[in-house]
C-alpha cells in the first residue's frame, strides 16, 4: 500500500501555503475562488468534488497560518446539506458555524449559525450574536441569543459523524500549528549564537526539539489515519477522529512551549507569531472533549472490543 500523498495532494499543499503566505487576511470570496469553500463540494453543485483527504491538506495549511476564517466550521457541515445548500457554499455565498453548545466558535466570520431542535439540525434565523474576548483572536467564541429555527437543513442522525469529521479536521490543523512553531525554532536556534556556538547545538535545547519532532510525526500519521477512516466511512472512524485529536492537539501544544522556551526572551513577545500559534494550539486542545476525555473513548473502544 502507498501511503505517500499524491502529486495533487502535493501540488494543493504548495499552493495553499504559497497563497496563505502572501495574503494577509483572505476572505471567503477568496477562498471560494480558490476553490476551498467547496473542496468537498460535487462538481455537480460548482465545488471541486475533491475527498476529504484532499480537503485535509487544506486545514493542514489553514493551521499552519492561523488563518482567520469559518473554513473547519463550515466544512463539518458542508457534506450533509442539500445540493443547493451546498452550492451556495462553494460559490462563497454563504458560510457556517454550528452552535452545538453554549459556545459558538467562528461567529465573528460565517453568515450563518446551525442549531439542533429535536430530530433536526435547522438554520437560525434572527439570533443575536456576542462575540466574546478569548485567547485565539483568530478563532473567537462568541453567544447566540433568540431567533428561532429556519429552514431545515439536514436530520440529526448526521451528528456522529459530523463530530468525527470535525475532529479529524482539528487533528490535521493541529499538526500544521505545531509543525510552523517547531519550524521556526528550529530556524532560530540554528542561527542564534551564546558563548560562541549555535545554541542549538546544545542538547538542552536540540533534544526537546527533537522529541516534538517525533511526536508531530506520530501526530500526523494518526491525523491522516483519522481523515481516511472518515472520508471512507469505516467503523473506527469515531474512535480514530478521538484519538487522533488527543494525541495532535498535545503534540501541537508541546511544540509551542519548547519553541517558545527555545527562542527565549524573545518568545514570549507579542510581537513574535509563536504566542498565537499557542494559542490555536491550546483552543484545539480544549474544543469539543478533552484529551483526557477523548483517550477516555479510545480506551471505552478497547475495552469493549
Amino acid at each position: 500500500m502507498n501511503l505517500s500523498f499524491t502529486p495533487l495532494q502535493d501540488e494543493l499543499r504548495d499552493q495553499a501555503r504559497t497563497f496563505l503566505a502572501s495574503a494577509s487576511a483572505p476572505t471567503w470570496p477568496e477562498l471560494a475562488e480558490l476553490g476551498w469553500t467547496g473542496a468537498s463540494v460535487a462538481e455537480d453543485h460548482g465545488g471541486a468534488g475533491l475527498t476529504l483527504v484532499e480537503e485535509a491538506v487544506l486545514h493542514e495549511e489553514a493551521g499552519r497560518a492561523l488563518l482567520h476564517a469559518p473554513l473547519w466550521s463550515t466544512a463539518c457541515l458542508v457534506p450533509f446539506l442539500s445540493g443547493e445548500a451546498q452550492a451556495r457554499v462553494a460559490s462563497g455565498e454563504i458560510s457556517w458555524t454550528l452552535a452545538l453548545g453554549p459556545l459558538v466558535p467562528d461567529l465573528d466570520t460565517a453568515t450563518s449559525v446551525a442549531v439542533v431542535g429535536g430530530d433536526t439540525v435547522w438554520e437560525l434565523d434572527g439570533a443575536e450574536r456576542e462575540v466574546l474576548a478569548t485567547n485565539d483572536e483568530t478563532r473567537p467564541l462568541g453567544v447566540v441569543s433568540g431567533g428561532e429555527p429556519g429552514r431545515p437543513l439536514c436530520s440529526s442522525d448526521v451528528l456522529p459523524m459530523l463530530r468525527s469529521r470535525s475532529l479529524a479536521l482539528l487533528a490535521v490543523e493541529a499538526v500544521g500549528v505545531g509543525s510552523r512553531a517547531l519550524e521556526l525554532a528550529v530556524a532560530y536556534v540554528s542561527e542564534r549564537e551564546q558563548f560562541g556556538r549555535r545554541i542549538g547545538s546544545y542538547q538542552a535545547v536540540s533534544h526537546p526539539l527533537a522529541s516534538s519532532h517525533a511526536e508531530l510525526e506520530l501526530a500526523r500519521s494518526l491525523a491522516w489515519w483519522a481523515v481516511w477512516s472518515v472520508a471512507e466511512e469505516t467503523d473506527e472512524a469515531a474512535v480514530a477522529a478521538a484519538g487522533a485529536k488527543a494525541d495532535a492537539a498535545d503534540a501541537a501544544v508541546a511544540a509551542c512551549e519548547r519553541a517558545i522556551q527555545a527562542h527565549g526572551g524573545i518568545g514570549f513577545t507579542w510581537e513574535h507569531a509563536l504566542h498565537r500559534l499557542y494559542k490555536r494550539a491550546l483552543w484545539i486542545q480544549s474544543w469539543e472533549a478533552s484529551s483526557a476525555q477523548l483517550r477516555a473513548e479510545v480506551a471505552g473502544h478497547l475495552l469493549d472490543a
